[in-house]
């Protein structure tokens, strides 16, 4: 919440979701949240994103470490209005390499 003001923010370990398979997160998840933000950039090409009620931020960064991870939250604060369910937005700190 530090990071997302005005945002409720829960971290999957916390709630007690850690071992939950992806497409059992994201059931989960979307009975009680609008939004899962991860670092797991292949969680939208392996599920059925469509039928979902929530909207999906994929961050990537070097690591997920709070260091790597909380320079992003300007941009995903941008997006958040705009988000739709069902949909992923990705956010990078990493640039392409040429």
């Amino acid at each position: 919440e530090r990071f997302l003001p005005g945002h409720e923010v829960k971290s999957v370990p916390r709630i007690g979701w850690a071992g939950l398979k992806n497409s059992k997160l994201l059931a989960r998840a979307q009975g009680d949240f609008d939004v899962l933000i991860t670092m797991d950039g292949s969680m939208a090409s392996q599920q059925d994103l469509a039928k979902l009620r929530l909207a999906i931020v994929a961050l990537r960064a070097p690591t997920n470490r709070l260091a790597d991870t909380s320079p992003l939250m300007r941009k995903v604060l941008i997006l958040l209005p705009a988000l739709k369910p069902g949909r992923v937005a990705k956010v990078s700190s990493i640039t392409a390499r040429r």
